[in-house]
């Protein structure tokens, strides 16, 4: 006789990963198309300890759960190590991934290519909205950081957040 399947283990799960220093548009896209294709997409924000950021990992969770909210199926949370032990952990068949560029792909196949080796883990590549096909978070913080317009970059409460911090400097 075998167990019936819970509701927990019957919802279609895939992750968004990142670093998201700070989240733009073009990630917000990316993790808009996922959550309509998908019962839960977990944002995980990446935890490199060689590279200090501009906004900490919580601080990045909280702007990352303030401008997802109104999706209703996205959780954030920072990880630390292999995506794959990630998504092992929490029961996730696939990782969602959007593409800028040519130069993206030959990447992110590799990475693709290794998690599925790894762990059986699939990659979904999604193509990047035309509008924010230049777009990265290192663009966005060098514009800012000269006074450049970034309004249509970043959602509101990002841009005040960096505003913010920048302002700080």
């Amino acid at each position: 006789m075998t167990r019936p399947e819970s509701e927990e283990s019957l919802l279609r799960r895939a992750v968004c990963p990142g670093s998201f220093d700070p989240i733009t548009n073009g990630h917000l896209d990316i993790i808009a198309r996922a959550s309509r294709l998908y019962d839960v997409v977990h944002v995980a924000v990446m935890i490199n300890k060689s590279k200090q950021g501009l906004f900490s990992v919580e601080e990045r969770i909280a702007l990352i759960e303030e401008v997802t909210a109104e999706f209703g199926n996205v959780q954030v949370e920072a990880f630390h190590g292999l995506l794959v032990d990630f998504c092992k952990q929490r029961d996730i068949p696939a990782i969602v991934k959007g593409l800028r560029a040519v130069s993206d792909f030959d990447y992110e196949l590799q990475m693709a290519q290794m998690n599925i080796g790894l762990s059986g883990v699939e990659t979904l590549f999604v193509p990047t909205n035309p509008t924010y096909s230049f777009l990265s978070s290192s663009l966005v913080k060098e514009v800012a950081q000269w006074g450049g317009d970034i309004s249509h970059l970043v959602p509101p409460r990002v841009l005040d957040a960096l505003n913010g911090k920048l302002g700080q400097r």
